[in-house]
């Protein structure tokens, strides 16, 4: 069987994983641990190595495009003390602790045992909002967790590639030195001046398969020429997609971004397949061609990451929740259930096995490095996974009536923005209008000519154009999080899509 056949074959079993896990709310990256272990396990499954900058560019760089991309800077600036803590703070601080181990226990030099912490040391939120998306916790919890993610991955990231690089060049001299004074500003300055360039070129491609298709060529060009820069392509991906959402969600036409985001979430899905995939084939060797001696020291040191991985996360969780609440009186105060809760999600995902991929075959002990960062990625994303709705539960933190009913408020608000829109306006185009979303709003609050369809159309998309306004209102102030907003602004595309003539609803090559 070939890497082709194997990759069929494991994308039709996650298909099937993915209808369990629906159906049982179990976080669909726990099903695919699992079957990547299954398919490792499966007699003929080839080895497939890919170089390390090619694994790089191919897992990181559009995940870390799509995290980036809906970032809620919104939230960043509200939770900016827990962000830091827990993003950058819990980071560096698993990243030393497993460091520590890795060089008293496995004899690792510190540069290797620091890319071995980096590699572990970033939870990934796809995991845990694969729960939460069915579930509804307390809103400041929901926000810290989405909003960490991308934070997690960068500082990691960053972490990776420098104690990599003094790793592979024996030390920190000037030239290492300098490289790491250029690479972080530098690569923030190349992917802003490619989110202006970017800004100017999409608008010859908008409404075609070319502008999806220019969103993927960008963010791999983007990354690829950084690295040659010897720039930060982290930086360079983040920066580049933050600026582009700061700008883009005006301009950008309701076809294009629900394709978009149909498109991407396929995409991100597809490479968490590949990953697992390829580190099962990986593990499988490693674990083939070891000694009963050498393979009992493995699984006590792994052992030893994976429950300081978990362990630091706990301090970091509660220990900011104490401290917080001893500065803090009143309604500010976070309840420690909720720490409990963000301790435990913090699942390891693709970034991890990334990372790991990237490693260069003559990394020291490499072998080692790769079974305990799968190790950890299957211990966190089946034990703390399969457990989260539960542990939601049993703390109390469910909160699926009042999510459901801060919905339903939501949906009323932005119904309601449209029809203040056109209310003085007059006309048989103008009264189809407001029957039509008086209808919409009255089910939310549960009471009881080509000229004429050109005029309808004008008053339908100013009415759009309010409903936009006000969710923009409701993401700006805080009310909702990344998901809903997402989930409201689909609905308000689709609802445009359904208004807009033929030839503006088509994505096509003319």
């Amino acid at each position: 069987m070939n890497f082709f056949e194997s990759l069929l074959v494991l994308l039709l079993v996650a298909i099937a994983l993915l209808q369990v896990s629906r159906r049982l709310s179990v976080p669909y990256p726990s099903m695919l641990a699992m079957a990547g272990v299954a398919a490792a396990l499966v007699p003929g499954v080839p080895y497939i190595a890919l170089e390390p900058e090619t694994a790089l560019a191919l897992f990181i760089a559009p995940a870390l495009m799509d995290a980036a991309f809906d970032f809620p800077v919104n939230t960043a600036r509200r939770y900016w003390a827990a962000l830091i803590v827990f993003a950058v703070g819990g980071v560096v601080a698993t990243a030393a602790a497993v460091a520590f181990i890795g060089w008293s226990y496995a004899g690792l030099p510190i540069a290797a045992a620091l890319v071995l912490g980096a590699i572990v040391a970033p939870p990934d939120a796809a995991a845990a909002t694969a729960v939460l998306s069915g579930m509804s916790i307390p809103r400041s919890t929901d926000a810290v967790l989405r909003g960490e993610s991308l934070f997690n991955d960068a500082a990691a990231l960053l972490i990776f590639g420098a104690a990599l690089t003094v790793q592979t060049s024996g030390g920190l001299g000037p030239t290492v030195a300098l490289h790491f004074v250029i690479a972080a500003p530098g690569g923030i300055l190349l992917g802003m001046a490619t989110a202006w360039f970017s800004a100017r070129v999409t608008g010859y491609v908008a409404g075609t398969l070319g502008g999806n298709l220019l969103q993927f060529v960008q963010t791999f060009l983007l990354w690829i020429v950084a690295e040659h820069l010897g720039l930060s392509a982290v930086l360079a991906i983040v920066a580049f997609a933050m600026t582009i959402a700061a700008s883009s969600t005006s301009r950008s036409s309701a076809r294009m971004r629900v394709q978009s985001y149909a498109v991407w979430s396929a995409v991100v899905f597809v490479l968490n397949v590949m990953a697992f995939l390829l580190m099962g084939m990986q593990v499988r060797d490693i674990i083939g061609g070891m000694t009963t001696e050498r393979l009992i020291h493995a699984s006590s040191f792994i052992a030893a990451v994976v429950i300081t991985v978990i362990v630091v996360r706990f301090v970091i969780c509660i220990g900011f929740n104490r401290v917080r609440n001893a500065l803090l009186s009143g309604d500010e105060q976070t309840d420690v259930r909720q720490s409990v809760l963000a301790a435990w999600c913090g699942m390891r995902g693709l970034v991890t096995l990334a990372t790991a991929f990237a490693l260069p075959s003559d990394f020291p002990q490499r072998d080692l490095v790769l079974l305990a960062a799968f190790a950890v990625v299957l211990a966190t994303l089946v034990l703390q996974g399969l457990t989260l709705a539960p542990l939601i539960r049993l703390l109390g933190l469910d909160r699926r009536e009042e999510g459901a009913r801060d919905m339903t408020g939501f949906r009323l608000e932005i119904a309601s923005a449209g029809l203040d829109r056109i209310s003085d306006r007059t006309g048989r185009e103008a009264e189809l209008v407001r029957t039509k979303f008086a209808i919409e709003r009255a089910a939310l609050a549960d009471t009881e000519g080509a000229d004429a369809l050109q005029t309808y159309r004008a008053l339908a998309l100013e009415a759009i154009d309010a409903q936009r306004t006000a969710l923009e209102r409701l993401r700006t102030g805080n009310r909702l999080n990344v998901d809903e907003y997402n989930l409201l602004l689909e609905e308000i595309d689709w609802r445009e899509l359904a208004v807009l003539p033929d030839d503006q609803r088509r994505i096509e090559e003319t």
